[in-house]
Protein backbone atom coordinates (compact mmCIF):
# COMPACT_ATOMS: atom_id res chain seq x y z
CA UNK A 1 0.00 0.00 0.00
CA UNK A 2 3.16 1.90 1.05
CA UNK A 3 4.79 1.71 -2.53
CA UNK A 4 1.22 2.80 -4.45
CA UNK A 5 0.77 5.89 -2.55
CA UNK A 6 4.40 6.64 -3.24
CA UNK A 7 4.13 5.90 -6.98
CA UNK A 8 0.88 7.60 -6.98
CA UNK A 9 2.57 11.07 -5.48
CA UNK A 10 5.43 11.08 -8.08
CA UNK A 11 2.72 11.12 -10.59
CA UNK A 12 0.71 13.37 -9.52
CA UNK A 13 3.97 15.47 -8.54
CA UNK A 14 4.68 15.11 -12.34
CA UNK A 15 1.86 15.98 -13.76
CA UNK A 16 1.06 19.21 -11.65
CA UNK A 17 4.46 20.47 -12.66
CA UNK A 18 3.22 20.01 -16.12
CA UNK A 19 -0.13 21.13 -15.81
CA UNK A 20 0.82 24.63 -13.90
CA UNK A 21 3.58 25.07 -17.04
CA UNK A 22 0.23 24.65 -19.68
CA UNK A 23 -1.72 26.81 -17.51
CA UNK A 24 0.95 29.94 -17.91
CA UNK A 25 1.32 28.72 -21.69
CA UNK A 26 -2.36 29.18 -22.01
CA UNK A 27 -2.89 32.55 -20.48
CA UNK A 28 -0.01 33.97 -22.32
CA UNK A 29 -1.99 32.39 -25.71
CA UNK A 30 -5.52 32.56 -24.72
CA UNK A 31 -6.15 35.58 -27.05
CA UNK A 32 -4.96 33.96 -30.29
CA UNK A 33 -6.72 31.15 -32.01
CA UNK A 34 -8.40 28.39 -31.52
CA UNK A 35 -6.06 25.98 -32.72
CA UNK A 36 -3.15 27.33 -30.48
CA UNK A 37 -5.85 26.67 -27.50
CA UNK A 38 -6.18 23.18 -28.20
CA UNK A 39 -2.82 22.79 -29.25
CA UNK A 40 -1.74 23.56 -25.47
CA UNK A 41 -4.24 21.34 -24.03
CA UNK A 42 -3.56 18.66 -25.78
CA UNK A 43 -0.08 19.29 -25.06
CA UNK A 44 -0.55 19.96 -21.44
CA UNK A 45 -2.46 16.04 -21.30
CA UNK A 46 0.21 13.91 -22.75
CA UNK A 47 2.86 16.08 -21.33
CA UNK A 48 1.20 15.52 -17.69
CA UNK A 49 1.10 11.97 -18.44
CA UNK A 50 4.86 12.11 -19.70
CA UNK A 51 6.09 13.79 -16.33
CA UNK A 52 3.91 11.34 -14.25
CA UNK A 53 5.18 8.18 -15.98
CA UNK A 54 8.92 9.23 -16.27
CA UNK A 55 8.42 10.17 -12.04
CA UNK A 56 7.43 7.17 -11.80
CA UNK A 57 9.69 5.12 -14.05
CA UNK A 58 12.33 7.39 -11.86
CA UNK A 59 11.21 6.40 -8.36
CA UNK A 60 10.95 2.53 -9.66
CA UNK A 61 14.67 2.44 -11.35
CA UNK A 62 13.70 0.90 -14.37
CA UNK A 63 15.84 -0.22 -16.57
CA UNK A 64 17.68 2.28 -19.24
CA UNK A 65 15.70 -0.19 -21.94
CA UNK A 66 12.17 -0.40 -20.00
CA UNK A 67 12.62 3.78 -19.95
CA UNK A 68 13.32 4.35 -23.62
CA UNK A 69 10.25 2.11 -24.32
CA UNK A 70 8.19 4.23 -22.41
CA UNK A 71 9.44 7.35 -23.51
CA UNK A 72 8.76 6.17 -27.03
CA UNK A 73 5.32 5.11 -26.60
CA UNK A 74 4.13 8.65 -24.47
CA UNK A 75 6.17 10.39 -27.66
CA UNK A 76 3.90 9.07 -30.19
CA UNK A 77 0.80 9.68 -28.09
CA UNK A 78 2.31 13.34 -28.19
CA UNK A 79 2.62 13.69 -31.68
CA UNK A 80 -0.97 12.05 -32.60
CA UNK A 81 -2.27 13.86 -30.02
CA UNK A 82 -0.63 16.95 -31.25
CA UNK A 83 -1.47 16.37 -34.85
CA UNK A 84 -5.19 15.60 -33.80
CA UNK A 85 -5.55 18.43 -32.00
CA UNK A 86 -3.93 21.05 -35.07
CA UNK A 87 -6.87 19.47 -37.13
CA UNK A 88 -9.62 19.85 -34.88
CA UNK A 89 -8.57 23.37 -34.42
CA UNK A 90 -8.26 23.92 -37.50
CA UNK A 91 -11.97 22.75 -38.43
CA UNK A 92 -13.42 24.64 -35.58
CA UNK A 93 -12.41 27.71 -36.83
CA UNK A 94 -13.15 27.38 -40.31
CA UNK A 95 -16.88 27.25 -39.32
CA UNK A 96 -16.67 30.15 -36.77
CA UNK A 97 -15.01 31.95 -39.42
CA UNK A 98 -17.95 31.15 -42.24
CA UNK A 99 -20.20 32.18 -38.79
CA UNK A 100 -18.47 35.75 -38.25
CA UNK A 101 -18.75 35.81 -42.18
CA UNK A 102 -22.62 35.03 -42.06
CA UNK A 103 -22.85 37.62 -39.13
CA UNK A 104 -21.36 40.77 -41.01
CA UNK A 105 -24.43 40.58 -42.81
CA UNK A 106 -26.04 42.99 -39.64
CA UNK A 107 -23.78 45.36 -39.58
CA UNK A 108 -25.41 45.33 -43.68
CA UNK A 109 -28.37 46.16 -42.72
CA UNK A 110 -29.32 42.29 -44.13
CA UNK A 111 -30.60 39.20 -42.90
CA UNK A 112 -28.41 36.60 -41.22
CA UNK A 113 -28.46 33.30 -43.25
CA UNK A 114 -26.76 30.47 -41.35
CA UNK A 115 -23.83 28.76 -42.81
CA UNK A 116 -24.59 25.16 -44.38
CA UNK A 117 -21.89 22.94 -43.39
CA UNK A 118 -21.81 20.89 -40.09
CA UNK A 119 -20.73 22.72 -36.60
CA UNK A 120 -19.95 22.22 -33.26
CA UNK A 121 -22.72 22.31 -30.84
CA UNK A 122 -22.09 25.51 -29.01
CA UNK A 123 -21.43 27.18 -33.00
CA UNK A 124 -24.84 25.68 -34.02
CA UNK A 125 -26.15 27.12 -30.89
CA UNK A 126 -24.68 30.55 -31.17
CA UNK A 127 -26.13 30.31 -35.26
CA UNK A 128 -29.81 29.83 -33.95
CA UNK A 129 -29.45 32.23 -31.67
CA UNK A 130 -28.02 35.12 -34.42
CA UNK A 131 -30.84 33.36 -36.85
CA UNK A 132 -33.31 34.89 -34.24
CA UNK A 133 -31.60 37.97 -33.67
CA UNK A 134 -31.90 38.88 -37.23
CA UNK A 135 -35.82 37.82 -37.59
CA UNK A 136 -35.70 40.45 -34.85
CA UNK A 137 -33.97 43.23 -35.92
CA UNK A 138 -35.98 43.18 -39.63
CA UNK A 139 -38.85 43.30 -37.30
CA UNK A 140 -37.39 46.15 -35.72
CA UNK A 141 -36.22 47.70 -38.98
CA UNK A 142 -39.93 47.55 -40.02
CA UNK A 143 -41.10 48.96 -37.33
CA UNK A 144 -38.79 52.22 -37.42
CA UNK A 145 -39.42 52.36 -41.15
CA UNK A 146 -43.50 52.62 -40.31
CA UNK A 147 -43.13 54.49 -37.01
CA UNK A 148 -40.62 56.92 -39.54
CA UNK A 149 -43.92 57.03 -42.43
CA UNK A 150 -46.13 57.97 -39.15
CA UNK A 151 -43.58 60.66 -38.32
CA UNK A 152 -43.69 62.20 -41.46
CA UNK A 153 -47.22 62.04 -42.23
CA UNK A 154 -48.14 63.21 -38.74
CA UNK A 155 -46.13 66.30 -39.09
CA UNK A 156 -47.98 67.17 -42.80
CA UNK A 157 -51.17 66.75 -40.71
CA UNK A 158 -50.33 69.19 -38.01
CA UNK A 159 -48.77 71.73 -40.58
CA UNK A 160 -52.10 71.45 -42.76
CA UNK A 161 -54.40 71.63 -39.71
CA UNK A 162 -52.55 74.42 -37.77
CA UNK A 163 -52.07 76.33 -41.22
CA UNK A 164 -55.75 76.86 -41.50
CA UNK A 165 -56.85 77.60 -38.27
CA UNK A 166 -54.08 80.27 -38.11
CA UNK A 167 -55.02 81.58 -40.99
CA UNK A 168 -58.41 81.90 -40.03
CA UNK A 169 -57.48 83.80 -36.19
CA UNK A 170 -55.33 85.85 -38.15
CA UNK A 171 -57.93 86.87 -40.70
CA UNK A 172 -60.88 87.70 -38.01
CA UNK A 173 -58.32 89.45 -35.66
CA UNK A 174 -57.70 91.97 -38.51
CA UNK A 175 -61.03 91.93 -39.15
CA UNK A 176 -61.96 93.37 -35.74
CA UNK A 177 -59.03 95.12 -35.24
CA UNK A 178 -59.99 97.21 -38.65
CA UNK A 179 -63.36 97.38 -37.47
CA UNK A 180 -64.88 95.77 -40.78
CA UNK A 181 -66.19 92.96 -39.18
CA UNK A 182 -70.14 93.01 -40.06
CA UNK A 183 -70.94 91.05 -36.75
CA UNK A 184 -68.05 91.40 -34.10
CA UNK A 185 -69.60 88.48 -31.64
CA UNK A 186 -69.68 86.34 -34.53
CA UNK A 187 -66.47 86.61 -35.56
CA UNK A 188 -65.17 86.17 -31.47
CA UNK A 189 -67.34 83.02 -31.58
CA UNK A 190 -65.69 81.84 -34.16
CA UNK A 191 -62.37 82.69 -32.70
CA UNK A 192 -63.03 80.90 -29.53
CA UNK A 193 -63.97 77.84 -31.41
CA UNK A 194 -60.58 77.79 -33.24
CA UNK A 195 -58.97 78.56 -30.16
CA UNK A 196 -60.61 75.49 -28.85
CA UNK A 197 -59.30 73.18 -31.44
CA UNK A 198 -55.94 74.28 -31.13
CA UNK A 199 -55.94 73.94 -27.41
CA UNK A 200 -57.16 70.03 -27.78
CA UNK A 201 -54.61 69.23 -30.93
CA UNK A 202 -51.84 70.65 -28.45
CA UNK A 203 -53.31 68.91 -25.29
CA UNK A 204 -53.57 65.35 -27.74
CA UNK A 205 -49.74 66.22 -28.86
CA UNK A 206 -48.71 66.10 -25.50
CA UNK A 207 -50.45 63.34 -24.26
CA UNK A 208 -49.23 61.16 -27.35
CA UNK A 209 -45.29 62.55 -26.27
CA UNK A 210 -45.98 60.98 -22.82
CA UNK A 211 -46.92 58.14 -23.89
CA UNK A 212 -44.17 57.64 -26.72
CA UNK A 213 -41.70 58.44 -23.64
CA UNK A 214 -43.14 56.15 -21.23
CA UNK A 215 -43.60 59.06 -18.80
CA UNK A 216 -47.53 58.18 -18.74
CA UNK A 217 -48.46 58.14 -15.17
CA UNK A 218 -51.39 55.23 -14.44
CA UNK A 219 -53.16 55.51 -11.04
CA UNK A 220 -55.59 52.80 -11.26
CA UNK A 221 -58.63 52.67 -8.95
CA UNK A 222 -61.50 50.01 -9.13
CA UNK A 223 -64.45 51.55 -11.15
CA UNK A 224 -67.27 49.74 -12.47
CA UNK A 225 -67.93 49.79 -16.27
CA UNK A 226 -71.12 50.64 -15.98
CA UNK A 227 -70.43 53.85 -14.31
CA UNK A 228 -67.35 54.57 -16.63
CA UNK A 229 -69.33 54.03 -19.89
CA UNK A 230 -72.21 55.81 -18.90
CA UNK A 231 -69.86 58.96 -18.04
CA UNK A 232 -68.45 58.44 -21.02
CA UNK A 233 -72.00 58.28 -22.75
CA UNK A 234 -73.27 61.40 -20.91
CA UNK A 235 -70.08 63.40 -22.03
CA UNK A 236 -70.80 63.00 -25.96
CA UNK A 237 -74.47 63.37 -26.15
CA UNK A 238 -74.32 66.44 -27.27
CA UNK A 239 -71.93 65.62 -30.34
CA UNK A 240 -74.44 62.88 -31.45
CA UNK A 241 -77.18 65.13 -30.97
CA UNK A 242 -75.34 67.87 -33.35
CA UNK A 243 -75.17 65.41 -35.97
CA UNK A 244 -78.24 63.46 -35.62
CA UNK A 245 -76.79 59.91 -34.32
CA UNK A 246 -78.39 57.77 -31.60
CA UNK A 247 -76.62 56.53 -28.55
CA UNK A 248 -77.71 52.98 -27.50
CA UNK A 249 -75.63 51.65 -24.17
CA UNK A 250 -78.05 48.75 -23.38
CA UNK A 251 -75.19 45.79 -23.04
CA UNK A 252 -73.00 47.43 -20.03
CA UNK A 253 -72.29 44.49 -17.77
CA UNK A 254 -71.56 45.69 -14.38
CA UNK A 255 -68.12 44.46 -14.19
CA UNK A 256 -65.40 46.12 -12.18
CA UNK A 257 -62.01 46.84 -13.39
CA UNK A 258 -58.82 48.42 -12.10
CA UNK A 259 -58.08 51.56 -14.67
CA UNK A 260 -57.53 55.12 -14.12
CA UNK A 261 -60.36 56.74 -14.08
CA UNK A 262 -59.52 60.04 -16.05
CA UNK A 263 -57.50 58.20 -18.76
CA UNK A 264 -59.84 55.47 -19.55
CA UNK A 265 -62.69 58.16 -20.17
CA UNK A 266 -60.07 59.63 -22.44
CA UNK A 267 -60.33 56.55 -24.38
CA UNK A 268 -63.92 55.98 -24.38
CA UNK A 269 -64.09 59.40 -25.51
CA UNK A 270 -61.56 59.56 -28.35
CA UNK A 271 -63.74 56.26 -29.21
CA UNK A 272 -67.15 57.37 -29.49
CA UNK A 273 -66.64 61.28 -30.75
CA UNK A 274 -64.49 59.03 -33.64
CA UNK A 275 -67.69 56.89 -34.11
CA UNK A 276 -69.93 59.46 -34.03
CA UNK A 277 -67.60 61.55 -36.85
CA UNK A 278 -67.91 59.08 -39.14
CA UNK A 279 -71.05 57.62 -38.93
CA UNK A 280 -74.00 59.07 -41.14
CA UNK A 281 -77.53 61.51 -39.65
CA UNK A 282 -80.25 58.88 -38.18
CA UNK A 283 -77.10 56.05 -37.64
CA UNK A 284 -76.31 54.22 -34.64
CA UNK A 285 -73.34 54.19 -32.54
CA UNK A 286 -73.56 51.04 -29.93
CA UNK A 287 -71.16 50.65 -26.98
CA UNK A 288 -70.77 47.23 -25.06
CA UNK A 289 -68.91 46.08 -22.28
CA UNK A 290 -69.41 42.45 -21.41
CA UNK A 291 -66.60 40.08 -19.70
CA UNK A 292 -64.14 37.65 -22.02
CA UNK A 293 -61.90 35.04 -21.74
CA UNK A 294 -58.72 37.53 -21.13
CA UNK A 295 -60.39 39.84 -19.16
CA UNK A 296 -63.39 42.63 -20.33
CA UNK A 297 -63.77 43.71 -23.59
CA UNK A 298 -65.46 47.74 -24.28
CA UNK A 299 -66.67 47.90 -27.65
CA UNK A 300 -68.12 50.98 -29.60
CA UNK A 301 -69.56 49.99 -32.92
CA UNK A 302 -70.06 52.61 -35.91
CA UNK A 303 -72.48 53.20 -39.30
CA UNK A 304 -69.13 54.26 -40.68
CA UNK A 305 -69.79 51.85 -44.10
CA UNK A 306 -66.34 50.17 -42.89
CA UNK A 307 -62.84 50.42 -43.36
CA UNK A 308 -60.77 49.55 -46.34
CA UNK A 309 -58.89 45.80 -45.29
CA UNK A 310 -55.76 47.70 -46.57
CA UNK A 311 -56.10 50.31 -44.12
CA UNK A 312 -56.92 48.53 -40.40
CA UNK A 313 -53.23 47.76 -39.69
CA UNK A 314 -53.06 51.55 -39.78
CA UNK A 315 -55.94 52.59 -37.82
CA UNK A 316 -54.02 53.07 -34.32
CA UNK A 317 -50.90 54.55 -35.84
CA UNK A 318 -49.61 57.62 -35.60
CA UNK A 319 -51.44 60.36 -38.12
CA UNK A 320 -53.87 58.12 -39.88
CA UNK A 321 -56.59 59.23 -40.51
CA UNK A 322 -57.82 57.71 -43.70
CA UNK A 323 -58.87 58.49 -47.06
CA UNK A 324 -62.55 60.64 -45.99
CA UNK A 325 -60.52 62.15 -43.01
CA UNK A 326 -59.32 65.03 -44.38
CA UNK A 327 -61.60 67.71 -43.04
CA UNK A 328 -60.71 69.90 -39.83
CA UNK A 329 -63.23 67.93 -37.44
CA UNK A 330 -61.45 64.74 -38.28
CA UNK A 331 -58.88 66.15 -35.88
CA UNK A 332 -55.12 65.24 -35.94
CA UNK A 333 -55.11 61.72 -36.52
CA UNK A 334 -53.78 61.30 -32.69
CA UNK A 335 -57.20 60.02 -30.86
CA UNK A 336 -56.82 56.30 -31.85
CA UNK A 337 -53.10 56.37 -31.28
CA UNK A 338 -53.93 58.05 -28.33
CA UNK A 339 -56.46 55.36 -27.66
CA UNK A 340 -53.67 52.52 -27.94
CA UNK A 341 -51.31 53.82 -26.10
CA UNK A 342 -53.62 54.44 -22.66
CA UNK A 343 -55.00 50.88 -22.94
CA UNK A 344 -51.32 49.18 -23.64
CA UNK A 345 -50.03 51.04 -20.86
CA UNK A 346 -52.92 49.42 -18.72
CA UNK A 347 -51.67 45.48 -19.98
CA UNK A 348 -54.75 45.69 -22.13
CA UNK A 349 -54.70 46.15 -26.10
CA UNK A 350 -57.03 47.63 -28.89
CA UNK A 351 -57.93 46.09 -31.95
CA UNK A 352 -60.53 46.90 -34.77
CA UNK A 353 -62.80 44.67 -37.51
CA UNK A 354 -65.48 45.57 -39.86
CA UNK A 355 -68.67 44.66 -39.48
CA UNK A 356 -71.82 44.79 -41.66
CA UNK A 357 -72.49 48.52 -42.10
CA UNK A 358 -69.55 49.59 -40.19
CA UNK A 359 -66.78 48.56 -38.12
CA UNK A 360 -66.03 47.46 -34.37
CA UNK A 361 -63.47 49.18 -31.94
CA UNK A 362 -62.43 46.87 -29.19
CA UNK A 363 -60.66 47.29 -26.05
CA UNK A 364 -59.54 44.69 -23.88
CA UNK A 365 -58.76 45.33 -20.32
CA UNK A 366 -57.52 42.82 -17.76
CA UNK A 367 -60.97 42.50 -15.08
CA UNK A 368 -60.44 43.39 -11.52
CA UNK A 369 -59.21 40.67 -9.24
CA UNK A 370 -61.13 39.88 -6.25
Amino acid sequence: MHDILLIALFAFLGAAVAGVLGACVLLLVRRRSLTASLTVVAAVAVTAMLAGTLSVAQAMFLSAHDLTVVTTVVAMAAVVSLATALLLGRWVVARSRELQLAARSFGDGGDFAAPDVPATAELAALSHELAATSVKLADSRERERALESSRRELVAWISHDLRTPLAGLRAMSEALEDGVAADPDRYLKQIRTEVERLNDMVGDLFELSRIHAGALAITPSRISLYDLVGDALAGVHPLARQHGVRLVGDRIEPVPVEVDGKEMSRVLGNLLVNAIRRTPADGTVAVAAERCPDGVTLSVTDGCGGIPEEDLPRVFDTGWRGTHARTPPAGAGLGLAIVRGIVEAHHGHAAVRNIPGGCRFEVTLPAAEG
